[in-house]
């Protein structure tokens, strides 16, 4: 399928060299939270459901043993990288609200209906999705509608989603947002709008939606 498509890196390894600025939380001034968004706690609790979704959805497409603990090998980093995941969707969707930007269910119904088509059906999407994104099928509609919010935002600048003015206004969002990460994570930075390890930046990689839905 992913062969077949053209697609856009939400996230890509080519930002802009730029110093970061890093913010991190400590403990003791959130307990309990594995990241503060917009003064919004991210609980280790709801970071840890989100994780324990990815693993029984793994689990249930893999249940060879030997196999399984293969993918546990594979995506051993899959606790930090959801978190990083859930801090930029929302750093995305306050982006897209400062441009006015909204999505319909029905949008994300149509983008759905022709990412299921290139699959093969709906329980292939969720596999593409799983294995590729680490997205649980649970999370699939709320991960479509960030793609099309990706897009519309983009568009709406005159950009894609490699360009400065997208990264610029994530950047934007990001400083608005205030993001606190607990240290166990990483921190973030602001001018990448990415969590980064003490040593070595990780870059989450997703779709663009435009792309999804048009022949190679």
């Amino acid at each position: 399928m992913h062969r077949r498509r053209r697609t856009a890196l939400l996230l890509t390894a080519a930002l802009a060299a730029a110093a970061p600025l890093l913010t991190a939380c400590g403990d003791q001034a959130h307990p309990g939270a594995a990241a503060v968004v917009g003064g919004q706690r991210i609980t280790v609790a709801q970071l840890e459901n989100r994780v324990n979704e990815v693993r029984a959805a793994q689990r249930a497409a893999v249940p060879d043993d030997t196999q399984y603990q293969q993918v546990l090998a594979s995506t051993g980093t899959l606790t930090r990288d959801t978190l990083h995941g859930m801090v930029l969707d929302r750093v995305l969707h306050r982006a897209a609200q400062d441009e006015g930007i909204t999505v319909s269910r029905k949008e994300i119904q149509v983008m759905r209906a022709g990412l299921e088509q290139q699959a093969g059906g709906a329980k292939g999407l969720e596999s593409t999705w799983l294995q590729k994104y680490g997205i649980a099928p649970v999370r699939l509609d709320d991960n479509l509608r960030l793609q099309i919010e990706a897009q519309k935002l983009a568009t709406k600048l005159g950009a894609d989603t490699t360009q400065p003015a997208f990264w610029k206004a994530l950047s934007q969002a990001s400083g608005e947002l205030r993001i606190d990460l607990n240290p166990r994570y990483g921190a973030w930075d602001v001018q990448k709008s990415s969590r980064v390890d003490a040593k070595t930046p990780w870059v989450r990689q997703v779709t663009s939606a435009a792309s999804e839905q048009q022949p190679a």
